[in-house]
């Protein structure tokens, strides 16, 4: 299923995407729900943030194109990692499909995307195996992971580089049925082709992370993992528009705005 949060006619609810109709329901698809008589036309309501995370876990240097590509910039020779390595992202730094990233004034020109996978807890979990780490997966949803490449540089964390505000982009919605071997992740800025990659190509995949994040924490529903990216980005400027596609999940798409001050 494809679930959506939406807001139509003044009223923020859930709902099933079915074709070019949104079938509003009443509750929650991590808890109760059920069906209702009101629907809407796709083009015709707002797009909301699929939700917002209890705890926003994040993966770095996934991906080997990446990971040579960061390390040359550096210049140094690229390190492998052995085990999965899980950060995190700051909630203010959420927008939801359609919104704009706001560029701070004080920004470089380096701000640069990654197109993401991102995976949505459906149930608490702690101690999860290879063997039923699966079990915990709702969906799946796109994530844009903006970058202020200057001030990561710069800063000891990534406290202002990679969470200022309007800085992860998430949506459009919430697909519980997308198969992760089938999955391409294709980045256009402005209608033209700037990336493409095999969506599971990953160091680590999602079952060992579920794994590794588990021995420590509990996942609880609501929460999400973005599984990092491959390649690398073009400078985005004022009025870049950046789309991610992801195999049968969907497109989300931002306007990207410098400030004015």
């Amino acid at each position: 299923m494809r679930w959506l949060k939406f807001t139509a006619s003044g009223k923020t609810s859930w709902g099933v995407v079915e074709g070019d109709q949104v079938i509003a329901v009443d509750g929650d698809p991590l808890s109760e729900w059920q069906r209702t008589s009101r629907t809407h036309p796709l083009s015709q309501v707002k797009i909301e943030l699929p939700l917002i995370p209890r705890t926003f876990y994040c993966v770095g240097l996934n991906y080997l194109k990446h990971l040579k590509e960061a390390a040359d910039k550096a210049g140094m020779v690229p390190a492998v990692p052995d085990r999965p390595e899980i950060g995190y992202r700051a909630q203010n730094a959420l927008i939801a499909h359609d919104e704009d990233v706001v560029i701070p004034s004080l920004a470089t020109e380096k701000i640069h995307y990654e197109g993401e996978l991102v995976v949505v807890i459906g149930k608490k979990v702690k101690h999860l195996t290879e063997a039923n780490a699966m079990e915990c997966v709702f969906g799946y949803t796109i994530g844009n992971d903006v970058s202020e490449r200057s001030w990561q540089k710069a800063d000891r964390s990534l406290w202002r580089s990679k969470n200022a505000d309007t800085f992860k982009p998430m949506g459009p919605w919430i697909e519980t049925e997308a198969d992760l071997a089938k999955m391409k992740t294709i980045v256009r800025v402005n209608g033209k082709e700037t990336n493409r990659f095999a969506t599971n190509d990953m160091i680590f995949g999602v079952v060992p992370f579920l794994v590794e994040l588990t021995k420590y924490f509990t996942l609880w529903p609501g929460d999400v993992i973005w599984m990092g990216t491959d390649g690398a980005s073009p400078d985005i400027k004022h009025g870049d528009v950046v789309e991610i596609d992801i195999t049968g999940v969907g497109t989300l798409r931002n306007r990207f705005v410098r400030e004015q001050r």
